[in-house]
C-alpha cells in the first residue's frame, strides 16, 4: 500500500465518489459540496469559510461546466488568499460506475488517473507544502470523554458544542473528527471545550 500525501489544507470536491477517490491519495480533510446544494446550504458554506480561514482550502472540482460554476461560487465566498484552485484537464470518458457519460462527456475527479491528479496538485503548489504541527489528533475517545458522543444526552451536547464552534450540526462523527483535526490541535480543542462549558 502506497503512502498517502499529507496536506494541511482542506480539499473541497463535488461529491462523495470524488471524496472516496481522493482519500486513496491524500491524508487530508476532504469536504463535499454535494453538487449545487452548496449554494443553499448555509452550514456547509460556513464550514468551508471556517476551514479556509484556519488552514486554507484547495478547490478541486470537475473540469466540466458544472464544476466551474461551483468553483466560481466558492471563490466568491472565500478570500482569494485562502484558496488554491487546482484544475484538471478536460478528458473525454465515463466513470466505471456510471452507465452513461456526463452531459459534456468528460471525466470528473472520480474517474481521473492518479498521476494526472497528482500532477495538477503539484502544478498548483499544493504538494510539498509545509504541514503545520497541531499536536496530537483528536479521537472518538476524546469526544466520548467530553460527553458529546456515545452517552446519555450526548447528541444535544454535541449540537451545542458545534454551534459554539460555528460548525454544522449534521456532521457525521468521522467527518467531524476530520474537521476538528484540521482546525485544532488536541490542546486547543480542549481549551475551546472548556470555554464552551463555562458559557
Amino acid at each position: 500500500m502506497k503512502a498517502l500525501i499529507k496536506l494541511s489544507k482542506a480539499v473541497i470536491v463535488e461529491g462523495k465518489y470524488d471524496k472516496i477517490r481522493l482519500a486513496n491519495l491524500l491524508d487530508a480533510t476532504i469536504i463535499t459540496t454535494d453538487g449545487f446544494r452548496v449554494f443553499k446550504d448555509k452550514e456547509k458554506c460556513g464550514l468551508i469559510k471556517t476551514l479556509a480561514e484556519k488552514c486554507g482550502i484547495v478547490i478541486l472540482t470537475d473540469s466540466d461546466n458544472a464544476g466551474q460554476i461551483i468553483r466560481k461560487y466558492l471563490e466568491k465566498i472565500v478570500p482569494k488568499e485562502q484558496v488554491v484552485s487546482v484544475y484538471l484537464p478536460q478528458i473525454l470518458g465515463k466513470e466505471k460506475r456510471k452507465t452513461v457519460s456526463s452531459a459534456q462527456g468528460l471525466l470528473g475527479v472520480e474517474g481521473t488517473d492518479d498521476n494526472i491528479i497528482l500532477t495538477a496538485l503539484g502544478r498548483a503548489g499544493v504538494i510539498g507544502e509545509p504541514v503545520t504541527k497541531l499536536g496530537r489528533k483528536i479521537t472518538k475517545t476524546d469526544l466520548f470523554n467530553i460527553g458529546v458522543s456515545g452517552g446519555q444526552g450526548s447528541k444535544e451536547k454535541r449540537n451545542q458544542l458545534l454551534k459554539f464552534l460555528n460548525l454544522p450540526a449534521a456532521l457525521p462523527t468521522n467527518s467531524l473528527l476530520d474537521v476538528l483535526n484540521c482546525l485544532y490541535g488536541y490542546d486547543d480543542f480542549i481549551y475551546e471545550v472548556e470555554k464552551w462549558k463555562q458559557e
